[in-house]
């Protein structure tokens, strides 16, 4: 058997069994309360009403955006976002879809660093986290270099 036939294999095996942990994945608890809350959203037609009305303040606020502090809208544009935010934070269904969203999110991360520490201990795993705690450019130590 050749290298290239044996890379091969080995890469179809990896794929079989990415797969396999896709099915798991889908099985899990995580995705069911996921998927449930998703389905409980969509069905509520406030909170359908109260999404559209979003999109509408976010893209009056993205014009405003262009010019930043110095549009005469902005902070009344900035304003209308938060306050209908506000208040889809207020529905139950709201706020338990971004609960199990989180919890989806974080199961699918550590995962992945699990998977990428098993390659190797200095592999870059990228997050959602908007505050990075550590790493290059974020003013913790590196290990790069």
């Amino acid at each position: 058997m050749s290298v290239a036939e044996y890379n091969t294999v080995d890469m179809a095996e990896v794929l079989t069994n990415a797969y396999e942990l896709g099915d798991m994945i889908n099985q899990s608890a995580e995705v069911a309360d996921y998927l449930y809350w998703k389905e409980r959203v969509a069905a509520n037609s406030d909170i359908q009403n109260l999404i559209r009305k979003l999109g509408t303040k976010k893209e009056l606020f993205e014009e405003t955006q262009r010019f930043g502090h110095f549009h005469p809208n902005y902070h009344t544009a900035k304003e209308e976002v938060a306050a209908v935010e506000a208040e889809l934070d207020l529905f139950e269904e709201v706020a338990r879809f971004k609960l199990a969203e989180k919890a989806l999110d974080d199961m699918l991360h550590s995962m992945s660093e699990t998977i990428a520490f098993a390659v190797s201990d200095s592999i870059k795993v990228p997050g959602n986290d908007p505050l990075p705690k550590g790493g290059c450019g974020s003013g913790g130590k590196c290990s790069c270099g």
